[in-house]
């Protein structure tokens, strides 16, 4: 016998009465007992590989969890479902398989749990889609669910000599430092032997990108949200403390089980708002712009990136963060993490108390045990922010009537608007090499088309375009505007997630060479100086979307069924929709 009522589980399927006993005969053969046969099964999921160091820790962390689900009287199942990682996939045709591996982990974690009558979940994941993908899973199955980061990476050290530039050495260096780099090289002023030198210390450990790039971006999300339990995220993952973290979420999921507290009960209008705060007050990723309508759509919840960005609107900007900031994440797990900063935003009003959180008490509770107060060094006080709105801004016009979105942490508000005669791309290739080759000039704004969802496929990051800008020293005297996404490492005046995409005929597929553009972040506003008039004539002669390389597989599959950007890039109905519910079946 358990505690457990098996009557009402889904497990139930799988373990109880005489006509499982096939089901059964393959749990015994992998030496489970009676008892655990007979106990609640909990799915720890974890996204282990040896892509990249973001995810080598999760098989550690996943022990970790699954005692902690034993200890609180469960049987744990683990299983491993795909991630792409983006620094790896980066500036090349690998990018395209980055946001649909999102859709993918989401699939798979739920097909899994599906197939063998999981009862509860424990997701860990490292990197950038696979953490929203992994939430996403949880809140399609609505089932108790804990998510448990993996961690960032250490920050490496720029040694001093040896043709490191003044400016780098003894920097605290991350993955962007190294992008940003490969600028620096190309245009002279970065040795062959520096560079060498930078790539071996960049990145010292295990975890995931260190800065506030997507991947701390959703973590911090995941505390936020609700999902995952306070102060989990910031650990890095060669600490030892994170196992007790995974060892408490495994703990906390069968509390969470017992209490029928599922994840549509924690995730709710409430909680995306405060998590849409937490971005904006730490100068977040602008990916998280498409990731959390994302959420929103497996909860059946209307919350689109024009929602997100009037949060980010009315958000002080307070945690100094790289890439616009001066810290990394390590850095503010040892100034209090995110609990501190939802405190401060607590503080101000900014905060819904009254959320579920993956502790079985409400965030307000939770926070109520936090004894931390703001630093002034990474975590600024509510009443002194380095900039009173938020470190990321949407924008609308009639070159973007679907919204768009641009990370302004950084960025002083004289370098925020930005007007200049286009220059224009048909895909990152192409843009990439005139950067590489300078032929392009001050003042002008790149324009890259083609690179969205559907029309990629795929919607790649531009990082390695936008980093050499920067290494050249030219990332305040031009502009970027693209349908596709940007690196959470990303800084500049780049513009990200313009909607309609190219590929739908948006306005973005007809601006042509010299048009000129104006992006004003200040009043959220971009736009191109051509007449309604002018765009029809333009869109009655467009000759329909470019034709790609990709006419079979799963990237085809993908751009059949990609919804919008600005409702998170989807590819099922949702929620809204749905005739069942998987706990109840």
């Amino acid at each position: 016998m358990t505690k457990f009522d098996k009557s009402k589980l889904p497990s139930r399927h799988v373990t109880e009465g005489p006509s499982k006993a096939p089901h059964r005969s393959f749990y015994h053969a992998m030496g489970m007992t009676e008892q655990e046969i007979h106990q609640p099964l909990v799915g720890v999921a974890t996204c282990w590989n040896e892509a990249a160091p973001c995810n080598i820790s999760l098989n550690r962390q996943a022990q970790a969890a699954k005692a902690g689900v034993r200890e609180a009287a469960g049987s744990p199942r683990e299983f491993t479902t795909i991630t792409v990682t983006d620094g790896i996939a980066m500036g090349h045709e690998g990018m395209r398989s980055s946001l649909a591996s999102r859709e993918a982990i989401a699939d798979t974690v739920e097909l899994t749990m599906r197939g063998h009558c999981y009862d509860a979940l424990v997701g860990l994941a490292g990197c950038d889609k696979s953490l929203p993908g992994m939430m996403m899973a949880m809140l399609r199955l609505n089932v108790p669910s804990v998510f448990v980061y993996g961690g960032s990476i250490l920050p490496g050290k720029a040694p001093h000599g040896q043709g490191i530039p003044d400016d780098i050495a003894g920097n605290d260096l991350t993955v962007q430092d190294m992008f940003e780099a490969v600028g620096r090289h190309q245009n002279g002023t970065l040795s062959d032997e520096a560079l060498a030198v930078l790539e071996r210390v960049a990145c010292p450990s295990a975890g995931a990108c260190g800065g506030q790039f997507t991947a701390n971006t959703m973590a911090c999300v995941s505390e936020a949200i609700g999902l995952a339990l306070l102060n989990s995220s910031g650990a890095p993952a060669p600490y030892e403390s994170r196992d007790q973290y995974a060892e408490a979420s495994g703990r906390e999921v069968m509390n969470l089980l017992e209490k029928n507290i599922r994840a549509r009960d924690i995730v709710t209008m409430k909680a995306l708002e405060n998590a849409a705060r937490v971005v904006a007050c730490t100068g977040g990723s602008t990916n998280a712009g498409l990731h959390l309508p994302a959420i929103a759509h497996e909860a059946g919840l209307e919350f689109y990136l024009e929602d997100v960005c009037d949060i980010f609107r009315d958000t002080p900007y307070f945690v100094d963060l790289k890439p616009g900031g001066n810290y990394v994440a390590k850095d503010l797990y040892e100034a209090g993490g995110v609990p501190v900063v939802m405190k401060e935003l607590r503080r101000a009003g900014l905060l819904h108390e009254d959320c579920m959180t993956a502790s079985g008490e409400s965030l307000g509770e939770a926070l109520d045990k936090i004894d931390r107060e703001a630093d002034g060094r990474v975590i600024y006080p509510i009443e002194t922010p380095i900039t009173k709105t938020g470190g990321v801004v949407g924008l609308k016009g009639n070159l973007a009537p679907e919204g768009a979105i641009v990370k302004v942490a950084g960025i002083a508000p004289e370098h925020q608007v930005f007007t200049g005669p286009a220059r224009v791309f048909e895909c990152e290739e192409d843009a990439f090499a005139a950067v590489q080759a300078r032929t392009y000039e001050e003042g002008e704004v790149l324009v890259i088309r083609n690179e969205g969802p559907a029309g990629g496929p795929g919607m790649r990051e531009m990082l390695a375009t936008t980093a050499a800008l920067s290494g050249q020293g030219m990332g305040k005297k031009v502009a970027l505007i693209t349908d596709g996404r940007f690196s959470g490492a990303t800084r500049g005046f780049c513009v990200g997630h313009v909607g309609p995409e190219a590929a739908q005929c948006g306005p973005i597929a007809l601006i042509e060479t010299g048009d000129m553009i104006t992006i004003d972040a200040i009043k959220g506003a971009l736009s191109v100086a051509l007449s309604d008039e002018e765009l029809a004539a333009r869109k009655a002669g467009w000759k329909g979307p470019r034709e790609t390389i990709y006419a079979s597989g799963a990237l085809w599959k993908y751009a059949q069924l990609v919804g919008p950007t600005y409702q998170g890039a989807v590819t099922h109905p949702g929620a809204k929709v749905e005739k069942h519910v998987y706990m109840d079946l």
